[in-house]
């Protein structure tokens, strides 16, 4: 495999470039154990049997559950601004570009990095004549170097990826690209270097993007202030792991030993033994060792009573259940479930610390998308890429999105009740349960329930014919 120091050593000088190469190899042995090869471990080389070595991949469930909580409905991106067409256009442009890029695919393997990597990186790519590109780049694939008193604001960043994987590093071919900012001014560097470290290709040189901010936002995972690095879920759940596979494999020795009763013979000569066969109802000739000169030959099964399946599921539950509490991620196995009253509130309480956890991260990950969301279009309008109209006046809202069970009707209730005593208009009542309509539905749904009353008024206003 390609090693990357030499390119990190040349980017990143001093104590905070050593202690990201020592975290580069860390983040390669987490990506291991979240795969399942990382969950190995030592077994004594003098036994007669081969251990099982059974894993139960929980970590790798857990890290996908946690994703798909957070990220499994797309957030929502809103652009608000006094010009209500500008708006408009800037909301089409910004949701068509995410469509296009498969946002709502990348976001949920972009936080996968970031809870087992420590940190992912956004990245906006495009220019004139190129659409713009949005991607997720994990912790292994950048480095980066914050601005000396502001943690969260980038000063550059390089990204780096291996272009082939030979044994010779003279052949070795890694794609470097690295961003920075000089008198307010975004730079980029681009080029192919070998496992040295050394140029071989040179394509772009302190190239002026155009642009007056970094086309890049690290995300931290977790972490205390300051941090340049972040926190791994998958560090704590790596214990409780450990112990349950060993557990696991340890039950299936167990009952491999013990499931199976011994035959025991006592006094028995050799040679009827040896003809002795094991089939249905068949006769055996069992005979005393002639040199026995008190006892006679007996045979008989020897049954273990060894037990632990109480003890044992007890400890594989524990283990099991301190994972999901390490994450506060509810385990709703249907086990888990019996006898429980799976409505949406009931629902909702049993999520709420994986919602409050989810929030927490929220605080982290709104700002960055918010970040994404006015990037893309400041790019667009400095490229002239798509329609976006080209206005300064405009600002970009997050709204997240969680994929729990709702009581629809009784909601719907609620709000017609608000809108019967005036605290909820009949606007706001159609566009939240008419999602899936254009933006005017709502508008034409009022201006129809208008001209219907004044038919009705009119209808009862009319004088009445008397029959003559």
């Amino acid at each position: 495999m390609i090693s990357y120091m030499d390119l990190i050593k040349h980017e990143l000088a001093g104590i905070y470039g050593e202690d990201v190469l020592r975290d580069v190899c860390k983040m390669i042995k987490l990506y291991d154990i979240y795969d399942g090869k990382g969950q190995d471990w030592e077994t004594p080389g003098n036994l007669d049997y081969q251990p099982t070595k059974k894993k139960t991949n929980y970590i790798k469930k857990l890290i996908k559950e946690e994703a798909r909580f957070l990220f499994g409905k797309t957030p929502e991106f809103k652009v608000a601004s006094k010009n209500e067409d500008a708006a408009a256009g800037l909301n089409t442009f910004l949701n068509e570009t995410l469509k296009k890029n498969h946002f709502s695919e990348k976001i949920i393997k972009g936080a996968r990095d970031c809870f087992i990597g420590k940190r992912v990186a956004m990245k906006i790519i495009g220019g004139k004549d190129r659409p713009l590109k949005i991607n997720f780049v994990p912790s292994m694939g950048f480095v980066y170097e914050p601005i000396d008193d502001q943690v969260d604001e980038l000063k550059s960043i390089v990204f780096f990826y291996a272009i082939n994987d030979k044994e010779d590093k003279r052949y070795q071919r890694v794609w470097k690209q690295k961003f920075w900012l000089e008198n307010g001014i975004c730079r980029m560097d681009e080029g192919v270097y070998n496992g040295y470290g050394e140029l071989v290709e040179k394509r772009y040189e302190s190239f002026d993007t155009g642009l007056d901010f970094i086309p890049a936002k690290v995300i931290i995972n977790d972490g205390l202030s300051g941090d340049l690095k972040g926190e791994s879920d998958v560090e704590e759940l790596l214990y409780n792991q450990e112990a349950f596979n060993r557990l696991s494999s340890d039950d299936i020795d167990a009952l491999k030993f013990n499931m199976f009763p011994q035959t025991v013979a006592v006094n028995a000569n050799r040679e009827s033994l040896e003809k002795i066969k094991i089939s249905p109802a068949a006769l055996i000739d069992l005979q005393t060792d002639e040199t026995v000169d008190d006892g006679q030959a007996q045979m008989y099964k020897l049954e273990s009573s060894f037990s632990y399946d109480a003890r044992l599921e007890h400890t594989l539950r524990r283990l099991k259940n301190e994972m999901h509490e390490l994450l506060n991620i509810p385990n709703v196995s249907p086990e888990e479930l019996r006898g429980f009253i799976t409505s949406g509130k009931s629902m909702k309480a049993l999520y709420w610390q994986m919602i409050t956890r989810c929030e927490e991260k929220y605080a982290t990950w709104r700002p960055a998308l918010e970040w994404l969301g006015r990037s893309v279009i400041r790019m667009a309008q400095v490229y002239g890429v798509g329609d976006a109209p080209n206005t300064d006046d405009f600002t970009v809202s997050v709204e997240n999105i969680y994929p729990l069970f709702d009581d629809e009707l009784e909601e719907k209730s609620c709000d017609m009740q608000a809108v019967n005593t005036q605290t909820m208009s009949r606007k706001s009542y159609i566009n939240k349960w008419n999602t899936e309509v254009k933006e005017d539905y709502a508008d034409s749904e009022l201006k129809q329930m208008r001209l219907e009353r004044e038919m009705l008024e009119e209808s009862y206003a009319a004088p009445v014919t008397a029959f003559e």
